[in-house]
């Protein structure tokens, strides 16, 4: 973890130790709180993989000076999008407005990625864009999504290589549920994931169970 209160009083004082004495090599470490470095190797791993002390062969240990915000704050900006993006849910620009609502209602999805017959980006689906177009007397089994959908160039999408918390900072400022995950080919975007609100707070539970390294 990288919580302060998750630490024990050992480890605690192991960091005192280094914040004092680094760079300091294991075995001093252990000479100073009268343990074996069998004994310290443990608590070093933990501390060392949650951010508190970095390593360094023939030198020893050395505190990094961070807080357990600090350290949270650099996972978060070192995760992708290609590591928690999920699969996308997409139809072509030429089914009805009908077909598109059953296909959200069988995905169980609040988003629809719409494509032309390249397999290329051409628009985006909403709820929204669905139930605004569900009302009133239209026959929706006449009414092609290309009619209702939002158009490239005003999509917002982001790429496999791009910093999670830039997209999550996307769907905030958007107010969207869900982002594309493209590639660029010589027909314009294909694509080859969606980052959604889900994926998210799936990340966010992950974090607060320090499941991600």
């Amino acid at each position: 973890m990288v919580n302060d209160i998750e630490l024990n009083k050992r480890q605690k004082h192991i960091l005192e130790i280094v914040k004092d004495h680094g760079p300091i090599t294991g075995e001093a470490i252990a000479d100073q709180l009268n343990l074996t470095r069998a004994t310290l190797r443990p608590d070093l791993a933990i501390l060392t993989m949650a951010g508190f002390l970095d390593a360094r062969p023939r030198v020893g240990y050395f505190y990094t000076g961070k807080t357990g915000s600090q350290l949270l704050s650099d996972k978060i900006n070192k995760i992708r999008v290609e590591d928690h993006q999920s699969l996308p849910v997409v139809v072509n620009e030429s089914v009805s407005v009908y077909d598109a609502i059953v296909t959200m209602f069988l995905e169980d999805v609040g988003t629809l990625f719409v494509v032309d017959e390249h397999s290329t980006l051409v628009g985006v689906l909403s709820r929204k864009d669905l139930l605004r177009a569900s009302i009133g007397k239209q026959e929706l089994n006449t009414i092609p999504v290309n009619i209702i959908m939002t158009r490239m160039p005003n999509i917002t999408f982001c790429l496999k290589e791009d910093l999670i918390i830039d997209v999550a900072n996307k769907l905030i400022d958007k107010q969207i549920d869900a982002l594309p995950v493209v590639k660029k080919t010589n027909k314009g975007y294909e694509v080859v994931g969606r980052i959604t609100k889900t994926n998210i707070t799936k990340l966010l539970v992950a974090l607060s169970n320090d499941e991600i390294m």
